[in-house]
């Protein structure tokens, strides 16, 4: 996810959090960069957001304290839309103005970026600000395999089937034309796709109003011409033509618009690769966007771009790749990506000051954000964004995306990234995410990887003034309210650094406007890094070697800090960077090693886990006993302690290729070691370390300190150069959490006071028991409307932070509860927060109380699984607590079915960028999987292996597309997967895996995926007796448990009545149990959700009965002879050999009608022969000669007819009210059906041919004495069938259509189109466009023709 924040004017914030999956604003976990935007037409605007640590915060410096009284001229207000003064990055390139950037080239991994936008064109010396542009991801591939060649008019045949004509200017020596075709707006953003939607809808209802008026002007006229219809013909006259005024008004209702298609054609011109698209689609002009009109593109690096339309205004770049097999076109996915790249490194030659932080920098843009999944990342656009930057020599990379992990430091990008920055010393920032303002909220990889630097979000008061246009600043700066803070779970600092989080910067054109603002750490990582690019500049330009490590130590040991506390640090990081003060460092120690410091913290006596610093969170780590004292410290037995130790190991880190004689072996450092806190954490005073690392103990005694947070650092100083400051931190952090004493188990914390961006913690050990807790806020104090974000959160081994959010509002003094569920026994931070803008201009505090009360019942099994016996579950329930009152609810509503691939194709990807550092190339693994949905349904993949993490994973990537039998895509989705509707159907799945390492693919291959869907609710019924499911006896309620005392109760399984039907085998069936219900609430939840803690319930689908033999004798077999029932047997069994003979060649087809006259000699007149031989002929290709083909179907469609008595037919059906012979019913209803299938499609056939010659039959009336055989023939068949079926009715249409009622052929062809209950039919749809093309409605067409596009797309996209 991007980490950004998203704003509407003078709304209010919706706090985007660093986790996949959901889309929640605050209440959950989010999907979407954190950056947020306004345009700047408010006044007045209530956003970003950050607290600093602890109770206050400081002021950051001399110079953001002496702008807390300033007024804002137009100069500071145009320097604080895109800040620089709080980094010193303004005192530097004023004193050193050519080290602005030049030189240094930055990847930006974003949401893409759009090279049309203002101050992104050229550095502030001239060169092309951007070398490349880049769609990492895939989502804008084309399939541009199909070759094709231009007839002597220079026509060709457009991917999407439209005639093209190519400039015969064009060079194409081989005259080879690459073809392809996708549907926009999968190029575009929701919102650009919004906003062409809109226009494009009031063209089509302009359009369709002008028709409906003309339609019904000419049924006004009918009927002023004809006052009385009694005439069968005038009729029917009439009722077309008010079919064609009731399909023009519903067309308005049922108006989707799934965007034009563009056509692009690929070619070779000697020396490189060419684009062109056909836009015209996507024109009101019809003269506009053509094909031989566009001016060719090629890769990007020839610094040349395209936009689609005036109506769009979207940029876009065009790569080739797989030799021209693959076009990519690169739009961005959401205006986040220009935003960052132009706070890095924007140039504006005509304002100075709302230049980027480096505008002599250069970028490439590597889109990560995959347009497909609303502007996601993926671990395939991961791993080509990292190798496009390599491939580029790039020195620095910035990436704000990120989510949170279940394991910090840890996965396959995370390896990737660390392994470039060792071996390539590419410099890595990213933003720390905005998940704050509770602790161990970092989110991956910014705030987890030691290789990575990661950036807090600051806002000043100039920023808050100018930018954000508050009326009275804050008058200090501070960390936004959501700022995500540390440590880590593995006890590292989490944020590295901070830099202003928020900015007017540049965004793309198809905004419409030229600027933009955002804040988000997506904002502050961009400007710690177009800063860092101010230090690489000069440090080339001067030649000091670069190094990430020695570029990190010399942020992290210049920042300024932020805030007067220790613990302000986890919110900060070092503090605020400050790029003089860097650059100074960097040329004072120059000739320093290049040496990075791995830090490897052990518990003394354990090996693992290993961490990177000292968290020591739990109460009961910090009651770890004196036997840990003492069997390692040998102290007496009666010195009983708190007192933990700790093993550092201390390893230097070379650049790979460092010299083993001139680096490795001289390299000795004298290490001073020192603690920020001798009293609670000791080190020995001296190390020295050699490159091989050194380890020594920490001891850390948390006996004397008070409730809360503390936090220390450890730290080593160079004996001879102690001016360097630290060369290394290892993090202490200790948290002391309150024991809940009272009974019941309340606790209370009153009378605090806030202030804008004040920020309280409170740390409290669940009691042993609870399971949920209820809590109520009281505000009191104030006269303007308040803001507060409320956090919990509490960590558990191999999860990611377990973490409850809201946000509140308070107009005026009142309270609000709240319930959450709790993990029982370990502890949880509280953190209050008054929003950072909450409030700002009042002198009045907030006074809050905040009581939380604990609740809990357990339960001997968390997870009830049902095995698919009628045995029930036994529940045992307890209340460790207090009395609660226990309510059971239970109910399965989902079922997954699994599926096992029915293909594997394991490939080696050809293009250059699936080729990774290492020079190994990337292999992808495609399984296919198939499933049938007999009713429509929400469907989910679910694949438990690879679901729900991208970076804390060791597997590169995946990507899953659901279609149907047409090709047409209904559902994508990665890691994340989500729900999509998908009508009654037989579908494919294709699952597609990337990794480098064969054996890992390989192993793969039977992957299991279940196919998750809703379902009919299914409400467990619960008992008091073992016996009570069966005997329906002992029905439990509800009741009340007494502390200490267990109570027990049985859940039955679902009876075999409720299962859905036809569920395979190992199937399951999910659900939730909850037991307890909310104190405040006097509402009975009746779903599990409703109640406060809720667990989940799985039932085992049992094997199905099996099936009878339903083989059986007719009676009329039976009287038959063993020789008649043989000769039947073979007779039948050579129909069916018949039926399976391919007719794909002459020579087959030839073999195919010599079988047919035996069989018809052998069994002249034998219906179902002659049914199959019709079949035959259906299933064959048409030819070039199509008339002789339908002729040839019309003759066996006659032959069948001839060969049924119709009158014993009739006979038979009329009294076939209880037939005594079952088996002859369903031979005669077998031929009744075959008789009018060869009606059917012999009038499909006379229609046909009609068609073809063009011949059209004017009759004065139906029953006119001319002979018309096709009437003829369409009366025999209503007879036999309803001719308005599903099956027969396309043959209505025709006859409708044949007599020019072409209303009334519509009415009908709409019917059986909204009858569909199986895949869409591509005759039906191709005969609607034909009827609407001739009715001369060219909206509709239109229209109709794109949608074509996506029900029948002539091949799947590309992964």
């Amino acid at each position: 996810m991007d980490l950004s924040l998203q704003l509407q004017i003078g709304g209010t914030l919706n706090r985007r959090s660093c986790s996949r999956g959901t889309r929640l604003s605050r209440s959950g976990s989010s999907a979407m960069p954190c950056s947020s935007s306004e345009t700047l037409t408010a006044s007045r605007v209530d956003c970003g957001g950050g607290g600093g640590g602890g109770g206050g915060v400081a002021c950051a410096g001399a110079d953001n304290a002496s702008v807390a009284n300033f007024k804002l001229n137009e100069s500071t207000f145009l320097a604080s839309l895109m800040p620089k003064k709080e980094i010193r990055a303004d005192r530097f390139l004023e004193a050193h103005p050519e080290y602005d950037g030049r030189g240094v080239v930055i990847a930006i991994f974003d949401s893409g970026f759009d090279p049309s936008a203002a101050g992104l064109h050229v550095t502030s010396d001239g060169k092309p600000k951007v070398l490349d542009v880049i769609d990492c991801t895939g989502s804008g591939d084309i399939d541009t395999s199909t070759v094709v060649k231009a007839n002597e008019d220079g026509l060709i045949r457009g991917a999407s089937g439209a005639p093209l004509v190519v400039n015969s200017s064009w060079k194409n020596p081989t005259g080879e034309w690459r073809v392809g075709c996708k549907l926009v707006y999968q190029l575009f953003t929701d919102d650009l796709t919004s906003r062409v939607k809109k226009e494009r809808r009031k063209i089509w209802d302009e359009k369709n109003q002008e028709e409906i008026a003309k339609a019904v002007k000419i049924l006004y006229d009918f009927d002023q011409k004809h006052s009385k219809v009694d005439d069968a013909k005038l009729k029917k006259t009439r009722e077309d033509l008010q079919s064609r005024v009731d399909f023009l008004k519903k067309q308005a209702d049922k108006y989707e618009d799934r965007g034009p298609v563009i056509d692009a054609v690929v070619w070779h011109d000697g020396e490189v690769w060419r684009v062109a698209l056909d836009t015209q689609s996507l024109e009101e002009d019809s003269d506009c966007g053509k094909l031989a009109d566009f001016s060719p593109l090629t890769n990007y690096r020839q610094r040349k771009y395209g936009v689609f339309s005036r109506l769009d205004a979207c940029s876009f770049v065009a790569n080739v790749y797989d030799e021209g097999n693959v076009l990519s076109i690169v739009t961005d996915s959401s205006p986040h990506g220009t935003h960052v790249a132009g706070i890095a490194t924007a140039h504006h030659p005509e304002e100075y000051l709302l230049n980027g932080v480096a505008p002599g920098a250069q970028i490439i843009s590597c889109k990560i954000g995959d347009s497909r999944l609303g502007s996601m990342e993926t671990g395939t656009g991961l791993t080509r964004a990292l190798i496009a930057a390599l491939e580029h020599n790039c020195d620095l990379v910035n990436m704000s995306y990120g989510e949170a992990t279940l394991l910090p430091d840890y996965g396959r990008f995370v390896d990737l990234v660390t392994e470039a920055v060792n071996k390539r010393r590419l410099v890595f920032v990213s933003s720390a995410g905005n998940n704050g303002p509770a602790l161990t909220t970092v989110g991956a990889p910014g705030g987890t990887t030691s290789s990575i630097i990661g950036v807090g979000a600051y806002v000043s008061p100039a920023m808050a003034a100018g930018a954000h246009s508050v009326v009275e600043p804050p008058c200090e700066g501070l960390e936004y309210t959501w700022s995500s803070r540390g440590p880590t779970s593995d006890g590292d600092l989490g944020v590295c650094i901070s830099a202003p989080g928020g900015a007017v910067a540049p965004v793309p054109t198809w905004t419409l406007q030229r600027r933009m603002l955002m804040n988000g750490t997506s904002m502050s990582s961009p400007s710690a890094c177009g800063a860092i690019a101010l230090l690489l500049s000069a440090m080339k330009a001067e030649g000091i070697p670069v190094s990430p490590y020695s570029v990190r130590r010399a942020l992290e040991n210049t920042s300024t800090p932020v805030g007067d506390l220790p613990e302000d640090k986890l919110t900060t990081g070092q503090g605020l960077m400050q790029v003089d003060k860097a650059y100074e460092y960097l040329k004072q120690f120059k000739d320093c090693p290049c040496v990075c410091y791995q830090i490897k913290v052990n518990l003394s006596g354990k090996t693992t886990p290993t961490s990177r610093g000292i968290y020591l969170r739990e109460a009961t780590a910090c009651r770890q006993s004196s036997e840990t004292r003492l069997s390692l410290l040998s102290v007496c037995e009666t010195s009983i302690v708190l007192t933990l130790q700790w093993t550092i190991q201390v390893e230097p880190k070379f650049h790979e290729g460092a010299s083993n004689l001139k680096e490795l072996v001289p390299f000795e450092e004298c290490l001073e070691l020192h603690s920020t806190e001798e009293g609670v954490v000791r080190v020995p005073d001296y190390l020295l370390l050699t490159h091989n690392g050194r380890s020594f103990n920490v001891v850390v005694d948390p006996t004397n300190l008070g409730d809360g947070v503390h936090y220390f650092e450890v730290y080593g100083i160079d004996c001879k150069a102690p001016q360097r400051g630290p060369l290394f931190r290892i993090p202490v952090t200790i948290i002391i959490s309150k024991t809940v004493a009272n009974q019941p188990p309340v606790i209370s914390f009153q009378q605090m006071s806030f202030i804008s961006g004040h920020i309280e913690r409170r740390y409290i050990e669940v009691p042993l028991g609870a399971t949920w807790a209820e809590a109520t806020i009281r505000t009191s104090g104030f006269d303007t409307t308040r803001r507060f974000y409320i956090d919990t959160l509490q960590l558990c081994p191999l999860r990611r932070p377990i973490k409850w959010e809201n946000a509140a509002t308070f107009a005026s003094p009142s309270a609000k509860s709240f319930a959450f569920p709790v993990v029982s026994g370990q502890t949880m931070e509280l953190a209050l927060a008054q929003f950072w803008s909450s409030g700002l201009g009042s002198r009045e505090p907030t006074i809050v109380d905040f009581e939380i009360e604990f609740h809990g019942i357990g339960v001997n099994k968390e997870e009830l699984i049902f095995d698919g016996s009628e045995a029930p579950i036994k529940v045992e329930a307890e209340a460790l607590l207090a009395s609660e009152k226990l309510v059971p609810v239970a109910v399965l509503n989902k079922i997954r079915v699994p599926y096992q691939p029915v293909d594997a194709q394991l490939k080696t990807l050809s293009t250059g960028r699936d080729r990774l550092l290492s020079g190994k190339q990337i292999l992808a693994l495609t399984l296919t999987y198939k499933f049938k949905l007999e009713d429509a349904a929400e469907v989910k993949p679910y694949i438990p292996l690879l679901n729900n993490r991208i970076y804390d994973t060791k597997f590169e990537s995946q990507f899953y597309m659901i279609s149907d039998a047409n090709k047409r895509v209904y559902a994508m989705g990665d890691v994340y997967p989500e729900s999509s509707k998908l009508p009654k159907g037989e579908y494919k799945l294709q699952l597609y895996l990337r990794h480098e390492n064969v054996q890992l693919l390989e192993k793969l291959k039977q992957l299991t995926v279940f196919i998750e869907r809703n379902m009919g609710e299914i409400r467990l019924n619960l008992h008091s007796e073992p016996d009570g499911p069966v005997t329906g006896n002992g029905v439990f309620k509800s009741s009340v448990l007494m502390p200490g005392v267990k109570e027990a109760f049985y859940l039955g399984p679902p009876t075999k009545d409720k299962l859905p039907k036809n569920t395979p085998q190992g199937s399951v069936l999910l659900g939730e149990i909850s037991y307890g219900k909310l104190s405040f609430d006097d509402k009975e939840g009746k779903n599990p959700k409703d109640n406060p803690v809720s667990y989940p319930i799985s039932f085992v689908v049992p094997p199905n009965k099996p099936e009878e033999d339903k083989k059986a004798v007719s009676s009329t077999d039976s009287c038959k002879s063993v020789s008649e029932r043989l000769e039947q047997e073979v007779r039948d069994t050579k129909i069916k050999f018949l039926g399976n003979l391919k007719q794909e060649t002459e020579e087959e087809r030839s073999e195919w009608k010599k079988l047919c006259a035996c069989l018809k000699s052998e069994y002249p007149s034998y219906t179902p022969l002659l049914a199959k031989i019709l079949e035959g002929l259906l299933s064959r290709s048409e030819g070039e000669d199509k008339i002789s083909h339908y002729e040839e179907i019309i003759g066996a469609a006659n032959e069948v007819v001839r060969s049924v008595d119709v009158d014993e037919l009739a006979r038979f059906l009329l009294d076939k009210s209880e037939p005594e012979d079952g088996e002859a019913e369903k031979k005669m209803e077998m031929t009744r059906d075959q008789l009018a299938e060869a009606l059917y499609q012999k009038g499909l056939a006379m229609a046909r041919i009609e068609n073809l010659k063009g011949e059209k039959e004017d009759e004065e009336d139906e029953g006119s004495c001319q002979k018309d055989k096709f009437e003829e023939n369409f009366k025999e068949l209503t007879k036999w069938v309803d001719v308005k079926s599903s099956k027969f009715g396309t043959l209505t249409v025709l006859r409708e259509k044949r007599l020019s009622r072409l209303g009334s052929a519509l009415k009908v062809l709409e019917e059986l189109i909204q009858n569909e209950n199986q895949t869409a039919n591509k005759k039906l749809y191709e005969l609607k466009l034909g009827l609407l093309e001739e009715l001369g409605w060219s909206h509709l067409a239109t229209y109709e023709k794109q949608w074509m596009q996506v029900r029948f797309p002539t091949s799947l996209p590309l992964f």
